[in-house]
């Protein structure tokens, strides 16, 4: 009864009120206030020395072996988490900029729920999306509103998408200070803007004329108008010049330049770059200060509508403030892929574009690490716990718009957890996170400096505050020592397996491990690399009873192929099909190290 109970929102979060003490407001921020919220979060950012982040998603894995593993080396690792960030989907994206004073955190929390709708009609950002059920249970234990979420949550478009998007819909912009004149026309050049001149000086005229023109000629008038082309921009007479070619734009604009009372304006079509110049005639200086002002006010209206919460990723980016969070290849590859553009292939490239949308970012779990070996915590509170049972680093939270509130719905706490964190561990590490007389941090501290950008790939399960902290008694592992066996039929744990391999290939159990990676796979590491070549000679020999082998090469080609089948076993079979099988003797690829850690391994009894 307990259990059914739990599973309720209300009962979760008085559950939760419970453990956590005092309750903490965070501003939450739909579509319908997320324009009055932005000016706010904006002078929060600037004003503030960090900035943490949490995300909260609609899946991390589609597979028990698709989470990242302690036998992945980084390359794999982060080929699992470009699948995951390109399938699942962001549904809450937290904020909280922050400052430390002595040892108070001042902080400013913003929770933003995101959804990717078709605003533009133009299917970006997202057809379709994935859904893991144990994130959503998750999410509706604590109460979250997903009809909220899909009407009301702030959609958004990349990077890459904004450009995509402006080509496919056409729009109307201006030229001004966006067009570099020529130092030297051809004669080809001269004339066609000698040309333009004139059919502007004739537009022109016919324009004024018709304002002078009797009721009984009003029919000569239209001809006249109809003859030079003229058209309306509202309530001002216009006039479309179509161009050939992109050369011929800013040969356009610089004929008009002679027509002081004229605005350019660029014409885009779908699928093209610039199609034609619209001249646009104005009655006075002051109506055309008017008119470039409401074109300004349209052109940064369409913008908010293309960005939507990309405002915020931006504002981010731009303040250059360090980024804090506690999962940071996941989160920050989501981000990316959201809000930047898709994922490139390698790490390596993943990393170079990241720079250059946040330079600094400090994941907690680098600095967990500073402080020594831990048992593994399950989460950002139960750390936070654990710490301070064994350390006396007294942190005062000081929350903006902080409200006493009956609203159990709250959502977003687990950023205020993370800077709470973090800057515990600074305390601890007696890391610097202030400068006298009020200065702006300007360069990290070299504790900082030391574990920025790098990114930790931690084993993650469905709580989506998991925070771990390693126990320690990892080996050192060559990738080259590592063997995945599959065909197991019925012996679906490590126990059996390794008794298998003891009694039919005469290894004995001291010299290997195994651990099962899902209900189909398991993968064996030999510490001695002459009693693995036995192994998999034996294995070829006999047929294995049953039993396939491969090496971490195939395991590194499922992953770079995108064979994210729900059984381990069926990628290698197809990775297998799709080349010779491999022997002991195949080409070795670059040594790989990994590290071998029993705890993190998974046990498929425990599932």
């Amino acid at each position: 009864m307990f259990f059914k109970r739990f599973l309720c929102s209300h009962t979760a979060a008085r559950h939760r009120h419970h453990h956590h003490g005092k309750r903490w407001s965070v501003k939450q921020v739909t579509n319908s206030n997320f324009s009055e919220a932005l000016p706010e979060i904006k002078a929060c950012i600037f004003n503030s020395d960090f900035v943490a982040v949490s995300l909260q998603k609609t899946g991390g894995h589609s597979a028990t072996w698709q989470r990242i593993l302690p036998i992945d080396t980084a390359e794999t690792a982060y080929l699992k988490v470009k699948d995951a960030a390109t399938r699942f989907q962001i549904l809450q994206f937290s904020v909280c900029p922050f400052s430390v004073k002595g040892s108070k955190l001042i902080a400013h929390p913003f929770n933003f729920h995101v959804f990717p709708r078709d605003e533009l009609k133009v299917g970006m950002p997202s057809y379709s999306f994935s859904c893991q059920s144990s994130y959503l249970t998750s999410m509706a234990r604590e109460g979250f509103d997903f009809n909220a979420c899909i009407y009301n949550g702030i959609s958004y478009l990349s990077k890459a998408q904004e450009s995509a998007a402006k080509i496919q819909t056409g729009n109307l912009s201006t030229v001004s200070g966006s067009v570099e004149p020529s130092a030297v026309y051809s004669v080809a050049d001269t004339i066609f803007m000698e040309r333009i001149e004139s059919r502007v000086k004739n537009w022109i005229r016919a324009c004024k004329d018709s304002n002078k023109t009797e009721v009984a000629d009003a029919l000569i008038s239209s001809l006249r108008k109809l003859v030079a082309g003229s058209e309306v921009f509202g309530s001002r007479p216009s006039l479309t010049i179509d161009v050939c070619s992109e050369r011929q734009v800013p040969l356009v604009i610089e004929a008009l330049k002679e027509f002081v009372d004229v605005v350019p304006l660029h014409v885009t079509a779908k699928g093209v770059g610039v199609q034609a110049v619209r001249a646009v005639l104005t009655s006075s200086k002051e109506d055309k200060t008017l008119l470039e002002k409401e074109i300004q006010d349209t052109e940064h209206q369409q913008r908010k509508l293309v960005r939507g919460f990309r405002e915020v990723i931006d504002l981010i980016s731009t303040s250059q403030r360090p980024v804090v969070v506690h999962n940071s290849l996941y989160d920050l590859a989501f981000i990316h892929s959201k809000f930047q553009a898709p994922l490139p292939s390698t790490m390596d490239e993943f990393k170079n574009s990241l720079l250059s949308l946040f330079p600094h970012t400090l994941d907690v779990n680098h600095l967990m690490k500073e402080i020594g070996p831990f048992d593994k915590m399950n989460n950002v509170q139960a750390a936070l716990s654990y710490l301070e049972r064994r350390f006396s680093a007294p942190i005062d939270m000081d929350i903006s718009n902080q409200e006493e509130t009956e609203n159990t719905n709250t959502h977003g706490h687990n950023v205020l957890r993370v800077c709470q964190l973090f800057v515990k561990l600074c305390s601890i590490l007696k890391i610097p996170l202030e400068f006298p007389g009020g200065e702006r941090i300007t360069q990290l501290a070299p504790s900082l400096q030391r574990t920025s950008n790098t990114f930790s790939s931690k084993v993650h399960t469905a709580d989506v505050d998991g925070v771990g902290i390693r126990s320690g008694n990892s080996e050192k592992v060559s990738t080259d020592n590592l063997v995945f066996l599959w065909g197991l039929k019925n012996r679906k744990s490590s126990r059996n397996l390794k008794n298998l391999i003891c009694d039919s290939y005469n290894v004995l159990s001291e010299e290997f491990d195994v651990r099962m990676l899902d209900r189909t796979c398991a993968v064996v590491v030999f510490w001695n690399a002459g009693v693995l070549d036995r192994f998999l000679g034996m294995v070829e020999g006999s047929g294995g009873e049953g039993l396939r082998c491969a090496r971490y090469n195939t395991y590194r080609r499922v992953c770079e192929s995108g064979l994210w089948k729900a059984d381990l076993a069926e990628c290698f079979d197809e990775a297998l099909d799709e080349s010779e099988t491999l022997s002991r003797t195949e080409a070795k690829l670059e040594e790989s190290v990994i590290y071998w850690n029993d705890d993190e391994m998974i046990n498929l009894d425990d599932l």
